[in-house]
């Protein structure tokens, strides 16, 4: 009876061991086999938003522009987020005449966008014709792919710009926005993938806003949605936590085909990995990008001196920190809840808030904190400490949420509160956008003369207030410009 129980484990571990090399030479053979993995390039969009308030001007991107187009990046981000807005609020520059510049200057390089689906690049959604036209005229401006994304992973705020997206010739990359809670689970995320490819996706994009993903949850969340959809796949995070260059490499291993960095002087902290840690770090594996060192020390040096010229617009951070990941609070959402707290001479409740945060985000369905969400949670975190009463004022934007004008919240809200929100009210049916009529024409009036391009109406209607002080100075500059007049009229602003 021994020796035949000793036979059996014999064998048993035998083919176990065969098992187990046989596993290994495939996973080898299989390594080999991969492609190298591209390096889409940040610092002329998400770098410059995360680590400098998006206060980087046109004029300090374009001196870098040919040698970053011999680098042989994926693609280079340049345009999107909060970019847009902050180009007419902060640099008074046009968006347009960025993009514009930039695909002149990029012969070589696809040049990537991020849009917030029905959001576009605001803060509600719009109506389904400037969806339309807004994609038309990114691509046609010079945008080759569109990574398109929605706060709540609501798949029905993505339908008309990924169909406008398709349309126009431009490589649709669906974003899966990553958030931990009990119901973002990895067999619900390779769902939504699954479904993202039945709308036509052309790739795949894990957005870890907050720098949550951790290099375990990379690998089996990689590998998960590339077998379930075949598709390529493209990791997004941030080093804010400190795990953002682990799980890229996880990630990599797993399949991941393109990840996101930042070029070094704008890296790192609230921002990207560096590029040039990762393409060294990359070197000599399966998954070595191609890229060579060389070609990238120029680019550093030159947004090095940049650097020096915003040092007051620079947000420090020494290490990780801490907070986001015991309360999966992003980055920016964290420095914009110190900024509203310091206003109000309430410092001292920032951790009472960050506390809160949680629990309003699991009263309100746990969306992913991500913009507009982050902005919607963070707020009514905010002020149920500030009052001293849980949900006593209640924001316009809270109520909305309920209702579903931003769509289906990933989770059951919770009914008491829900009811505390909006009463006897019913949440609307159907796609959100549908309760929204065709804005492009009261547009063509508002703006009238100081329209000098279609798109300056597409500016009006995403940023009203700001356009009506940019738009009539921008048509000043370029009406008196060949007369000399352009001195006279500054700071002369026509309320449209």
């Amino acid at each position: 009876m021994a020796d035949s129980k000793k036979r059996n484990n014999d064998k048993l571990s035998r083919t176990v061991q065969a098992t187990s090399e046989k596993a290994c030479d495939d996973h080898e053979a299989v390594e080999e086999k991969r492609v190298r993995v591209g390096i889409t390039e940040t610092v002329l969009r998400d770098a410059h938003q995360s680590i400098m308030a998006t206060r980087l001007k046109t004029a300090d991107m374009l001196p870098a522009a040919e040698m970053m187009d011999e680098v042989g990046y994926h693609s280079l981000e340049v345009w999107g987020g909060a970019t847009f807005d902050a180009a007419m609020r902060f640099l008074d520059e046009d968006p347009w005449e960025r993009l514009r510049l930039l695909r002149r200057c990029f012969k070589k390089t696809r040049l990537q966008m991020l849009l917030r689906g029905q959001n576009l690049l605001g803060y509600r959604h719009y109506a389904d014709d400037v969806v339309v036209e807004f994609v038309k005229r990114a691509v046609g401006n010079g945008i080759d792919i569109i990574r398109c994304f929605d706060a709540l992973n609501d798949l029905r705020n993505l339908e008309t710009a990924a169909e406008q997206i398709k349309k126009e010739g431009a490589h649709l990359q669906l974003c899966i926005s990553y958030t931990i809670s009990p119901f973002h689970t990895a067999k619900a995320f390779e769902e939504l993938a699954f479904a993202m490819k039945g709308m036509g996706a052309d790739s795949i994009c894990i957005k870890d806003m907050a720098g949550l993903l951790s290099p375990a949850e990379a690998y089996s969340l990689v590998k998960g949605i590339k077998e379930r959809t075949g598709l390529p796949i493209q990791v997004h995070s941030h080093y804010t936590t400190g795990l953002a260059a682990m799980s890229y490499f996880e990630a990599c291993r797993a399949g991941a085909d393109v990840v996101d960095c930042a070029i070094s002087p704008l890296s790192m902290g609230t921002s990207q990995p560096a590029t040039e840690a990762i393409v060294a770090g990359l070197a000599g594996t399966p998954y070595d990008t191609g890229l060579d060192l060389e070609r990238l020390v120029p680019v550093a040096e030159h947004f090095r001196r940049v650097r020096e010229n915003y040092s007051k617009d620079i947000v420090s951070l020494q290490g990780i920190d801490i907070n986001i990941l015991r309360y999966q609070i992003p980055g920016g959402m964290y420095s914009n809840l110190v900024s509203q707290l310091k206003e109000q001479d309430a410092l001292d409740k920032l951790d009472a808030v960050l506390k809160e945060v949680p629990q309003v985000r699991k009263e309100m369905g746990y969306p992913p904190l991500v913009t507009p969400s982050s902005q919607i949670v963070g707020t009514q975190a905010a002020l149920n400490v500030l009052v001293g009463e849980r949900w006593k004022v209640i924001p316009k934007e809270v109520k909305r949420y309920f209702l579903g004008y931003y769509g289906r919240p990933p989770a059951p809200v919770d009914e008491q509160i829900r009811k505390k929100v909006t009463g006897d009210e019913g949440a609307i049916s159907g796609r959100p956008a549908e309760h929204l009529a065709a804005e492009l024409p009261g547009a063509l009036k508002a703006v009238g003369v100081w329209a000098l391009q279609p798109e300056d109406y597409l500016s009006y209607v995403l940023f009203p207030a700001v356009a009506k002080d940019f738009l009539p100075r921008k048509f000043a500059r370029e009406t008196y410009r060949d007369v000399g007049f352009e001195e006279a009229l500054d700071g002369v602003a026509y309320p449209l």
